[in-house]
């Protein structure tokens, strides 16, 4: 590792005699974990492995190849650097209540689905990355999560500042020089300059300035980066305090969580330094909008009138597909529609909030797609196989082995035995569902997603497993 002698002096500015040890830290392996999905998961980690701040997540020993694991692909759990979920014991502390959640730059999906788990049941969350094509990796992540109250959307932070006082929270984990990933990332140190890193403070200020707006009166502003330097983390937090009154909040930590608080000034905020917490460089801090007597008018936002009565007339076309509805539970609690040749599914309480967000954003997924039409037939989607709302009684199902799985994630057609009906079939694995094949009689059609599938040819030698403790 060549560190930028930039970086060397100002950091050793920062943290003084701690700054050889922090070093050090530097050039030893990066810890690996995982954050487990409490809705999916299998089983349990070895609880003396557990991340001291999250109740999902785990330390691994070494690293598994997660591409062959078919519980990865599954949505069972995800890979996630351990100071990243952070997160969640802040959503746990402070959020009581269902609420509309906005995480901004999500890509590639750790903190959404984080905050998927650990928000009060009912919260609507809009998970939004600017950059297209991560986009689409935030969107193949959601969708194994299967969460049905999430929407994706491909937008700048600027097309959010119309949505005034909308959202209760709001996560910034804004985009910046990347210092806390010089371990991991060879590219991070290389992009690294004295200016970028105050490239990226203007970045972020700009991106405050928009997304404050959205934020109600009493609102929290979560907002975080994965850098070290006090002008990305403690004077980003100044500057919300001084020019939006701000509230900084404290978090509930630990001692031996060993959790840096500030290097400059005396606010609550929360540092995560590799020579003394068992993490990658990561800061967060929590911030409260002043309480006013404006309130957030829920009819107050205006939409396309005309597009939204003509999406909600193509619900009488479902009448005739009732089977589709048995498809998932609790059918009655959804709003279902058809788009072009698609039937989808949303929760019936934020119909009006999914219409008006469609209208202003550019929405990439959205509750539960159902099905699609290839010719005269109902193709189910991929998202309501992993979808924790999927009704499997409506399907046949069957189990398959690991290495089943594999070639099924492949998306190579897979032998299957036995008196099984034609039609779709569900594909579990360690009885969780991967996804759908058509059993035509002769063969099978894999119809898992060809963006997705696994492209490696060939296993590895040696297989590493995740240490389930199964639950009985």
């Amino acid at each position: 590792m060549n560190l930028p002698k930039a970086f060397i002096s100002r950091t050793q500015d920062l943290l003084k005699d701690e700054y050889s040890a922090f070093e050090r830290a530097l050039y030893e392996e990066s810890p690996i974990s995982v954050r487990l999905n409490p809705s999916k998961a299998p089983g349990i980690l070895n609880k003396s492995k557990q991340v001291p701040w999250s109740i999902n997540g785990f330390y691994l020993d070494e690293r598994p190849n997660f591409t062959f694991d078919p519980l990865f692909h599954a949505g069972a759990y995800y890979v996630q650097e351990a100071s990243s979920m952070f997160l969640g014991h802040v959503i746990q502390q402070y959020i009581k209540t269902p609420v509309r959640y906005l995480d901004l730059c999500a890509a590639p999906g750790g903190k959404t689905t984080d905050a998927i788990s650990t928000l009060p049941e009912g919260s609507l969350i809009v998970s939004n990355e600017i950059l297209k094509n991560r986009a689409h990796v935030l969107v193949e992540n959601v969708i194994k999560w299967g969460n049905s109250h999430c929407i994706v959307t491909n937008n700048s932070a600027e097309d959010f500042s119309f949505f005034k006082n909308y959202f209760d929270v709001i996560l910034t984990d804004v985009p910046c020089s990347g210092e806390g990933m010089f371990r991991k990332d060879a590219d991070a140190i290389n992009e690294w300059s004295t200016a970028n890193v105050q490239k990226c403070v203007e970045r972020q200020k700009k991106i405050l300035r928009h997304i404050w707006e959205a934020l109600r009166p009493g609102g929290l502003l979560i907002y975080s980066t994965c850098t070290y330097n006090v002008e990305e983390d403690e004077e980003m937090i100044e500057f919300l305090h001084q020019n939006y009154a701000a509230e900084i909040l404290p978090v509930e930590t630990l001692p031996d969580w060993y959790i840096k608080k500030a290097i400059k000034g005396n606010f609550p905020v929360y540092r995560f330094m590799p020579h003394i917490t068992k993490g990658e460089g990561f800061f967060m801090a929590v911030v409260r909008k002043p309480e006013t007597s404006e309130k957030r008018h829920e009819n107050s936002f205006s939409y396309d009138k005309h597009n939204y009565r003509k999406k909600t007339e193509k619900d009488s076309k479902i009448s005739i597909l009732p089977k589709i509805k048995t498809w998932i539970n609790h059918p009655e609690t959804f709003y279902i529609w058809t788009s072009s040749d698609r039937i989808q599914a949303f929760p019936l309480h934020y119909k009006d909030d999914l219409w008006l967000l469609s209208s202003r954003l550019n929405v990439l997924h959205s509750g539960i797609p159902l099905c699609y039409l290839r010719g005269k037939d109902y193709i189910p989607e991929h998202a309501l196989a992993t979808s924790l709302e999927l009704n499997r009684n409506a399907f046949y199902c069957i189990e398959i082995s690991h290495s089943t799985a594999i070639t099924y994630l492949k998306r190579e057609s897979i032998q299957i035995s036995g008196n099984i009906p034609r039609g779709h079939i569900l594909v579990t694995y360690q009885n969780i569902p991967l996804g759908w094949i058509k059993n035509i009689g002769n063969r099978t059609n894999n119809l898992y997603p060809q963006e997705w599938r696994i492209r490696s040819k060939h296993l590895p030698d040696h297989l590493i497993s995740i240490p389930w403790i199964k639950v009985q």
